[in-house]
């Protein structure tokens, strides 16, 4: 055979078994699916997913699937705030027993709670409380979807169950013991309702700068007081200038405190919805007295942002308000956000005077 005709025949053969070779590949891609959307036999679906995506790089040979998680119009994910990454601290202060209590908790897959809870006349109020507020909240849930009015729920009813668990201890002073209560729940990463009874606070960082998303319900405001007296009760000023019902109580709004709803306590909270802006908003704050009467609420937002996780700004937020001279039990919950440790205070807060100052207050 001549040199020409093998060189041809060897061409022919090589394109042969390229074109066989592309047909086989082309083959094993074209497999039917199974009616209804289904996943592949022998394929396991990701949990929770809603919408996939492939890598964007030029070998398109490679189609594994990338989880995207749902997210606002646009295409724009939404980052998942996880429980591991909330930070929470209590400290006891100068006081014989802390009567602070707070609590983190999942109702749903896509709905978180968080609470605190400032208890005072002992810590029966805030006991129950915590451990019964999620279960009204869950309760009201399976009747309501508006998150607000299941809180305004939550909050009546679990009121109205603590006089009934009090009352079979057959001890007046029991009675008399109450709490404040503040309440956020977080819906789909970016639904926030916020409800609150008493002088505990939620405040939300955005842009660095805080944001409060509650009102302290003290007699001071002109509406809470007027409910008071419309009720028969009355209000004094005691000798730093605070104000309290009957001479008693320093919130006109609490939990418990059945000694006082004659007087126009009442236990409604008031409730504020927001949707969060996970590229300007660092974090959510929930904290009690303790923390609120010695720190503003721009002071808490900066010394948070200066810490590297939630668990160590809580921490650290209670600490420095011991620093300043807080006797009272401190309290913080800490709920990091898309744009944690974006946001960090170019100033300095600590102050060193400030500490000596406060320190030589209670010497």
């Amino acid at each position: 055979m001549s040199s020409p005709a093998l060189l041809h025949l060897l061409r022919c053969a090589r394109s042969s078994v390229t074109r066989r070779t592309f047909l086989t590949c082309t083959a094993s891609r074209q497999v039917d699916l199974p009616q209804g959307g289904g996943a592949l036999p022998g394929v396991r679906r990701a949990s929770g997913s809603t919408r996939f995506d492939s890598f964007g790089i030029w070998d398109n040979r490679i189609e594994e699937p990338v989880l995207r998680p749902p997210g606002p119009p646009h295409g724009e994910a939404t980052p998942r705030v996880g429980l591991s990454r909330v930070g929470s601290a209590s400290v006891l202060g100068l006081r014989r027993q802390n009567e602070d209590r707070l609590s983190v908790a999942r109702i749903h897959d896509d709905l978180l709670y968080f609470a605190v809870f400032d208890g005072h006349g002992g810590p029966h109020a805030a006991d129950y409380c915590s451990t019964f507020m999620e279960k009204f909240i869950r309760d009201a849930l399976e009747e309501e979807d508006d998150l607000e009015k299941v809180l305004k729920k939550a909050f009546v009813d679990v009121d109205e169950a603590l006089h009934t668990h009090l009352s079979y201890f057959n001890n007046d002073s029991f009675l008399t013991a109450g709490t404040t209560a503040t309440v956020a729940m977080l819906r789909g990463g970016v639904e926030l309702v916020v409800g609150s009874a008493g002088d505990s606070r939620a405040l939300l960082c955005r842009k660095g700068r805080a944001n409060k998303l509650t009102r302290d319900h003290t007699p001071d405001h002109k509406d809470e007081r007027r409910r008071i007296q419309r009720s028969g009760g009355f209000v004094t000023w005691n000798g730093v200038g605070e104000a309290n019902v009957n001479g008693r109580l320093a919130m006109t709004r609490s939990i418990g405190d059945f000694h006082l709803k004659a007087s126009g306590v009442i236990a409604e909270p008031d409730t504020r919805r927001l949707a969060v802006q996970h590229a300007s908003d660092s974090f959510l704050a929930l904290t009690t007295d303790g923390i609120n009467f010695l720190l503003s609420d721009q002071e808490i937002c900066d010394v948070i942002n200066q810490c590297h996780n939630a668990a160590e700004a809580a921490d650290v937020i209670a600490q420095r308000a011991l620093q300043y001279g807080s006797e009272d039990n401190a309290t913080a919950i800490v709920v990091p956000l898309g744009a944690w440790g974006q946001h960090q205070s170019s100033a300095g807060v600590y102050s060193l005077s400030r500490t000596f100052s406060s320190s030589g207050r209670w010497a």
